[in-house]
């Protein structure tokens, strides 16, 4: 099977075509083409994603990365291919919301045949909703063209794959994603979604089926870092940025004596640094297994207040205490919901899984405290948001015959993963 995957539900637009193979508890991905265009450039002079700049910057992409993946897979092959008048008006109202976006899909698709796939997997929540729906439209109008089935995939679930598939042993592959496979998962498994919009522990019993443990009651942890990077004025994005600061703390504070080593991921009470900077580890007592980080944040900024010029030295260390903070917070309510839900596979997934520390600590977690549990990360390539998980993910739909009318066929911002 041949799934032709799409992403846009922020900042960056990715199409990926995966050939896929086995069954839910033995599958292959082999990647047969892969593209993706960030936008961060863009949108740092915001601070943040814009969403209508978003959008735009999809519609003017999506074509030539088309193009592009089904060069790189080859699948591309010219041909006149000449559409009704009716087909043209209905793409041409699917499109109607993309400015430009209709002229180059027909600029393209007019002069390709259509490719050798099985499938169209596509974004539909949760994300920023203008820049799902041109993801969404994009995937319409290539259904009815090609006439493929689409499969709707949760951009979250995506997270969740792409975390279990690991490389092939098999080898064959040029690079870390070529050759993928998820096997040996064992059941049940807890995911700890963490980035920028979302914070939350979901439990997949069976596959497919999921169950919300654990979610953030205010801000999520990657909206966190990116608000306590602004009040450091470091760049965006800031999560990348404070643990660089946070990582050249630690390799100060390792080479002096009497100094506090790597925080314990059992222990709660704020600790000492060697400047005396303190944070809180909100609701790390509390008995549910939900987050809280907008006390932090607001514990960063009241700190601040006290110190006018802060240095570049005192900036390196609230870094690491509030990167500290969070790390501990994250592996103690997944410490408790590992407890409640007796998980024997773990999974993180989101960009803020790419976190050196908050990766080193979960893995330490699990070498020291849970060796009965089997930590699953992505791999570098695959924690920010791509098109492969999009795929991996579609793959599992696409087995069962999970496909989505044209007409349902809708963009989420706030879809949920599991109720």
């Amino acid at each position: 099977m041949k799934i032709l995957a799409i992403e846009t539900s922020c900042d960056e637009t990715a199409i990926a075509i995966l050939e896929c193979s086995g069954d839910e508890k033995n599958a292959q991905f082999r990647v047969l083409g892969n593209t993706l265009l960030s936008q961060i450039d863009i949108h740092k002079e915001y601070g943040g994603v814009f969403p209508a700049l978003a959008k735009r910057e999809h519609a003017k992409n999506l074509v030539p990365i088309l193009e592009s993946t089904l060069e790189e897979a080859e699948l591309l092959h010219e041909d006149t291919q000449a559409l009704s008048e009716e087909t043209r008006a209905e793409i041409a109202t699917i499109l109607s919301r993309e400015p430009g976006l209709a002229g180059a899909f027909f600029d393209f698709i007019t002069e390709c045949e259509p490719p050798s796939i099985d499938a169209i997997a596509v974004t539909t929540g949760p994300g920023l909703e203008p820049a799902l729906w041109v993801g969404v439209n994009f995937a319409r109008a290539l259904s009815l063209v090609w006439n493929k089935p689409v499969v709707a995939v949760n951009h979250m679930e995506g997270h969740i794959m792409a975390a279990l598939a690991r490389r092939s042993e098999s080898g064959g592959g040029t690079s870390e994603e070529d050759i993928l496979e998820i096997k040996d998962v064992e059941m049940p498994v807890l995911a700890l979604l963490i980035s920028g919009g979302h914070t939350e522990l979901v439990l997949m019993k069976e596959w497919l089926q999921y169950e919300l443990i654990g979610a953030t009651r205010d801000d999520a942890v990657g909206e966190a870092f990116d608000k306590v990077a602004r009040m450091l004025d470091l760049p965006y994005p800031g999560g990348p940025e404070i643990s660089r600061l946070a990582e050249l703390a630690r390799s100060v504070e390792s080479s002096v004596p009497g100094s506090r080593g790597a925080p314990s991921s059992d222990e709660g009470a704020p600790r000492d640094s060697i400047l005396g900077i303190k944070l809180p580890r909100p609701m790390l007592h509390d008995a549910s297994c939900d987050f809280s980080f907008a006390g932090l944040k607001t514990a960063v900024l009241n700190l601040l207040k006290t110190r006018v010029d802060i240095t570049a030295v005192e900036k390196q260390h609230l870094a690491r205490e509030f990167e500290d903070a969070v790390a501990e917070v994250l592996m103690k309510k997944t410490s408790r919901a590992l407890e409640e839900t007796t998980a024997t596979t773990l999974v993180l997934g989101g960009g803020v899984s790419a976190n050196t520390h908050i990766r080193r600590v979960f893995t330490h977690f699990e070498d020291t405290r849970c060796p009965h549990v089997t930590l699953r990360i992505p791999a570098a390539a695959l924690t920010t948001d791509n098109a492969i998980m999009i795929g991996l993910a579609g793959f599992y739909h696409a087995a069962r015959g999970d496909f989505t009318d044209l007409a349902s066929l809708k963009a989420s911002g706030n879809a949920h993963l599991a109720p």
